[in-house]
């Protein structure tokens, strides 16, 4: 688009991370602004499971994490061989959703991201009913090759948006903001600049 940037058209399926299986298919265009802002993304899916099957795992998710006799902490996970322990797998769900985030924010045309590893969570005990975790996670950028480290604060409720406050070591600019735009499982999100930790 002549003075605006590229723009693409994209169709592709998704998976459940952990079992998968064909989680539904999307269609999406993508506009790459000259500016360093992030990308454009308009974006429709078809989901295989119903939203009714998508809050029931949400809540079976949140359970878990809820019923924790005491706050969760842990580091390297997952950890040199691949292996997470399954006490931690909720933390890791968490953070593959929060993470998603800092990527799309951080993504170029030229540079893309995925999660390498969480280098470090622990839990916050809250009054209300939102859970929350500090994480450190580590970013691999393609095709540079090169491991970003970034600290990310998220805050999540069933029925509520997911929260994600991060700061990248790679960057300057300060903290980023970033919430959902539904609720369950943090599926589209949205940006917003200037909270603080």
């Amino acid at each position: 688009i002549p003075d605006s940037g590229h723009k693409y058209y994209l169709q592709f399926t998704t998976e459940d991370y952990r079992s998968g299986e064909n989680a539904g298919s999307c269609l999406a265009t993508v506009l790459y602004r000259k500016t360093k802002s992030p990308p454009v993304v308009n974006i429709k899916c078809m989901s295989t499971k119903d939203q009714k099957q998508i809050q029931e795992e949400d809540n079976r998710l949140y359970q878990k994490i809820r019923h924790q006799t005491k706050p969760i902490i842990g580091n390297n996970i997952p950890d040199s061989y691949g292996n997470i322990e399954p006490a931690l797998e909720p933390v890791w769900a968490l953070a593959v959703a929060g993470s998603s985030y800092i990527m799309w924010e951080k993504s170029t045309e030229n540079l893309g991201y995925f999660m390498a590893q969480v280098k470090s969570v622990k839990q916050w005990i809250r009054k209300d009913d939102f859970i929350e975790f500090d994480y450190t996670v580590l970013l691999h950028e393609m095709p540079t090759q090169e491991i970003i480290s970034c600290h990310m604060r998220l805050t999540w409720l069933p029925g509520h948006p997911l929260k994600v406050k991060y700061f990248c070591a790679s960057e300057n600019q300060g903290l980023e903001d970033g919430s959902g735009m539904e609720s369950g499982s943090a599926a589209g999100i949205l940006h917003e600049r200037g909270a603080n930790f």
